[in-house]
């Protein structure tokens, strides 16, 4: 049990655009800001985990925008399956495309989720 919510940042830069990472995680729930150049809400998506007797993905939806919803629900399908709990992603580019965004995205993912129990990247 968390005491109280987790919230780790982190940035990089990649051919000189600078991608940053907002991560909060409560006990039942985690959220990912992503975006380029300063922290941002962009296109929202949310996924669910699947019951651990169900095989599939998680199941998602875009609840917000439509520019970036692909990548934000890709990673939030992910999360919600690493971490197994309700998981919010908001993606934000204003200049950057989702292609170029891709790499950076996930290695920020892997570094502000990891924690203790999880030594294995978010996505493997």
């Amino acid at each position: 049990m968390l005491e109280r919510a987790r919230v780790v940042k982190d940035e990089v830069t990649e051919q000189n655009v600078r991608f940053l990472a907002v991560y909060m995680e409560a006990e039942n729930s985690c959220m990912v800001l992503l975006s380029e150049k300063e922290d941002k809400l962009g296109t929202l998506a949310i996924a669910v985990p699947k019951p651990k007797d169900l095989i599939g993905p998680p199941t998602s939806s875009v609840l917000l925008g439509e520019r970036n919803s692909a990548s934000a629900r890709m990673f939030a399908e992910q999360l919600a399956a690493a971490k197994e709990k309700i998981a919010l992603v908001s993606v934000y580019l204003e200049s950057a495309g989702e292609r170029q965004a891709y790499s950076a995205f996930r290695r920020l993912m892997d570094r502000v989720v990891a924690d203790d129990k999880q030594k294995e990247p978010l996505t493997a």
